[in-house]
C-alpha cells in the first residue's frame, strides 16, 4: 500500500500511520500476555518463573534470527520500488535460501545448548527442568518463527502492510486457543505453551504460502532464479547481520538481568516476567509513534520537506510524551490489579515486587516516549552511528544498574536498570537531534507535492526500549519524473538495486 506522509498536518499523519503499526504490536504484546496468564493460573509461579528465566536467551538467539530474516526482505523492497521484478524474485530466492541456512543450524545445535546456557545463567534449581523443556520447544521450532518473520518481511517488502497484520492476528488467536488447551485440558505443562507458539506459527506460514501463491504472481520464484550468485547473497547478509547483530547487543543486556534475578530466587523473577508483560503493553504504543516517526521523516526528508520534519518531530514527541504519561499513571495506579491476572491473590510477594517495577518504569515513560521519538527521526535522516552508539549506551547502564544496584538495592535495584538505560540514550539523543535540525533548518524547501513512495517497516521483536526494527529511509520511489528527484537534498541516504548504500 502507497502511502503519502508528505502532505496533510504532521501530527495528524503520524498518529493515524502509527495507528496499524500500534494494532500489530498489541496484537503481538497480548497472546505473549495471555500465554503468561494461562501459564501463571493453571501451572503456579514456578512455572511462570521458569518461562520468564528463558527470556533473555531465546531472546539472543531468536531475536538475532529474527533480525537476520528480516534484513533479508529489504533488497527485495528495494527491488520492487525500482520496478525490477526479476530481482525482486532472486532477492526472495536468496532469502529463502539464507532463512533455511539459518534455520537448519539453529533447529541443530541451540536445543543442545539450552541447558548449559540455563545453567550459566544461574537458572534457580527449582526452575530448570521447566526452562530447559521449554526452550528447546521452542528452538526445535524456531524454524516455523523464522519463515513466518521472512514471508510477512517480503509481503510488506512490496506495499502491503495489512495481509501480514491480519496473519499476525491469526497466528496470535491461534496460538490463545492452542495454549489453553495443551496447557488445560491436555496438560502438557510449560512444553505445551511452548509447543502452541510453533504449531500457530507453522500454520501461519503455510496460510503465507497460499496467500502468496494465489494473489501476490511477483514473488512467484521461477527455477532459474534460485541460481544465485555469491554477491547476491552477500548483498542480502550485509543488511541482515547488522540487524540480527543490533538484537544481539539487547539480548545481553537482558542476559545480564536475568542472572541478577536469578540470583534473587524464583519469585524475583516471577515478579519481572508479570510487570514486563504488562509493561510490553505500554512501550508498544510508545513505539508505535517513534516508528512512524521515522517514516514521516524518511518521506519528507525524500520529499525536500525538512519544515514539515521538523514540525512533525516536535509534535511527535509531543504526542509521545503526553501518552507516556497517561500510561505511567495507568501503571501506577492498576499495575497491582493487572499483575494479579497473571499470579491469582495467593503471591502477594510477586505482586508486590512486580507493581514496584511498574511504578518505577511507569514514572519514567516520559523518557522512553522521547528516547523512541528522536531515535526514530535519526534513523529516518539516514543517520546510523547514533542509534547504534545510544543502543551500546543501553547496554551499558543496563548491566551496570543490574550488577551494581542489583547488589546494593536487590530487586528496586534490578528494576532501575530500564529507566536509566533510557536515560543514558536521551542524553545522547537530544543534541544529535540539535545538530540535525539546524542542518534541517539550512536546506531548501520543495513545493508541498506528494512524493508517491511506499515506506516498508520491517518489524521484529523488542525488549526494553530497544525495537529491533529496520526502516528502508530512504523513500522506496516509484517511476517518477527527473525534475522531482532533482530536489532531494545532498545528504539523502539512497540505495541501488544491489542494496548497497550510497551517502550523498
Amino acid at each position: 500500500m502507497t502511502t503519502s506522509l508528505t502532505t496533510g498536518r504532521p501530527w495528524r499523519v503520524i498518529l493515524v500511520f502509527a495507528v496499524p503499526l500500534l494494532v500489530g504490536n498489541i496484537v503481538q504484546q497480548l497472546y505473549q500476555f495471555v500465554d503468561a496468564i494461562v501459564v501463571g493460573r493453571h501451572l503456579g509461579v514456578d512455572a511462570l518463573a521458569a518461562v520468564g528465566a528463558t527470556g533473555s536467551m531465546l531472546f539472543l538467539l531468536l531475536g538475532f534470527a529474527w533480525g537476520l530474516t528480516s534484513g533479508f526482505a529489504i533488497p527485495t523492497a528495494q527491488a520492487f520500488g525500482a520496478r525490477d521484478f526479476v530481482a525482486v524474485r532472486r532477492s526472495v530466492a536468496a532469502g529463502t535460501l539464507l532463512t533455511g541456512a539459518c534455520t537448519v543450524v539453529l533447529t541443530v545445535g541451540a536445543p543442545l545448548l539450552a541447558a548449559p546456557l540455563l545453567a550459566l545463567l544461574q537458572t534457580p534449581p527449582a526452575l530448570m527442568d521447566d526452562a530447559v523443556v521449554f526452550a528447546q520447544v521452542s528452538f526445535l521450532g524456531a524454524g516455523a518463527l523464522m519463515f513466518f518473520n521472512y514471508l510477512s518481511a517480503i509481503i510488506r517488502a512490496i506495499g502491503d502492510s495489512r495481509t501480514p497484520l491480519v496473519f499476525l492476528a491469526l497466528a496470535c488467536g491461534l496460538n490463545v486457543a492452542l495454549v489453553i488447551l495443551m496447557v488445560g485440558p491436555l496438560g502438557w505443562g510449560v512444553g505445551g505453551a511452548a509447543l502452541a507458539t510453533v504449531v500457530s506459527q507453522a500454520i501461519s506460514v503455510l496460510l503465507c504460502l497460499e496467500f502468496v501463491r494465489r494473489r501476490v504472481p511477483v514473488l512467484h520464484v521461477r527455477r532459474e532464479d534460485w541460481r544465485v550468485s555469491r554477491s547476491e547473497l552477500a548483498d542480502h547478509l550485509r543488511l541482515g547481520l547488522p540487524m540480527g547483530f543490533q538484537a544481539s547487543i539487547i539480548a545481553i543486556g537482558t542476559l545480564t538481568v536475568q542472572v541478577a534475578l536469578n540470583e534473587l530466587g524464583a519469585e524475583a523473577v516471577a515478579a519481572y516476567t508479570a510487570a514486563s508483560r504488562v509493561d510490553s503493553l505500554a512501550v508498544a504504543l510508545l513505539q508505535s509513534l517513534g516508528l512512524a516517526a521515522s517514516m514521516f521523516v524518511a518521506q519528507n526528508l525524500g520529499g525536500g520537506r525538512p519544515d514539515r520534519i521538523r514540525r512533525g518531530v516536535k509534535q511527535a514527541t509531543w504526542m509521545s510524551v503526553v501518552a507516556a504519561v497517561i500510561l505511567g499513571g495507568l501503571m501506577i495506579a492498576f499495575g497491582t490489579v493487572m499483575v494479579r491476572l497473571f499470579v491469582g491473590d495467593g503471591s502477594h510477594e510477586v505482586v508486590g515486587l512486580a507493581a514496584q517495577m511498574l511504578a518505577i518504569n511507569g514514572a519514567s515513560y516520559w523518557l522512553l516516549g522521547i528516547l523512541f521519538v528522536l531515535r526514530g527521526t535519526l534513523q529516518g535522516l539516514g543517520h546510523a552511528l547514533i542509534p547504534t552508539v545510544t543502543g551500546v549506551i543501553e547496554l551499558v547502564m543496563r548491566v551496570g544498574a543490574a550488577v551494581i544496584l542489583g547488589a546494593m538495592f536487590g530487586f528496586v535495584g534490578v528494576a532501575m536498570s530500564n529507566p536509566l538505560a533510557w536515560f543514558g540514550s536521551v542524553v545522547v539523543l537530544v543534541p544529535a537531534y540539535l545538530v540535525a535540525r539546524k542542518r534541517l533548518a539550512a536546506m531548501p524547501i520543495a513545493p508541498p507535492v506528494a512524493t508517491p513512495t511506499t515506506p516498508i517497516a520491517v518489524i521484529g521483536p523488542t525488549d526494553g526500549s530497544m525495537a529491533v526494527d529496520a526502516i528502508v529511509t530512504a523513500p522506496i520511489p516509484l517511476p517518477q519524473p527527473a525534475a522531482m528527484s532533482a530536489r532531494l537534498p545532498r545528504f539523502r541516504r539512497s540505495f541501488t538495486r544491489r542494496g548497497r548504500v550510497d551517502h550523498r
